[in-house]
């Protein structure tokens, strides 16, 4: 019986242990490119002209902990800092959380998202945790097709 209560006790140790060293991986997980970090959707609205007349931005990011997105993101094009307000909210998805911002772009940063080499997205959440990654070459390719469309 001591053996089995023994087996089964080292068993959630080890358990425990993975499990904790898991969500903590994930939370803090590393990626090159921000569509490989979370889900986005970037769109363009015209007006009956075809003119700009507004983009947005969502991102959608499943964490473990509890952190939240401050409402403060930074759009870089080829550098050049864009400081945005973003809205956000937070869901209970189980065990994870998913944290979502939606952001209406600048118009006047549209010109600089359609010609730059190099767009980044910064943003932070309340434990100090900032995440700042540039978007993908298909990304940057989607989203310029988008605004030349």
């Amino acid at each position: 019986m001591q053996k089995i209560l023994l087996g089964v006790g080292v068993s959630l140790i080890l358990l425990g242990i993975f499990g904790a060293s898991y969500t903590w991986h994930y939370d803090h997980r590393e990626a090159d490119t921000l569509d490989k970090y979370a889900a986005t959707e970037f769109q363009v609205a015209r007006d009956g002209d075809g003119n700009w007349e507004s983009a947005t931005l969502s991102l959608w990011d499943y964490r473990y902990d509890k952190s939240k997105l401050l409402n403060k993101a930074i759009l870089f094009t080829d550098g050049a800092p864009w400081e945005l307000d973003i809205i956000t909210k937070q869901t209970s998805k189980g065990l994870r959380n998913e944290n979502k911002f939606f952001v209406h772009l600048p118009k006047s940063s549209l010109k600089d998202l359609l010609v730059a080499k190099e767009v980044r997205v910064k943003f932070y959440y309340d434990n100090g945790q900032s995440i700042d990654l540039p978007l993908s070459k298909k990304d940057l390719l989607a989203w310029q097709r988008k605004l030349r469309w």
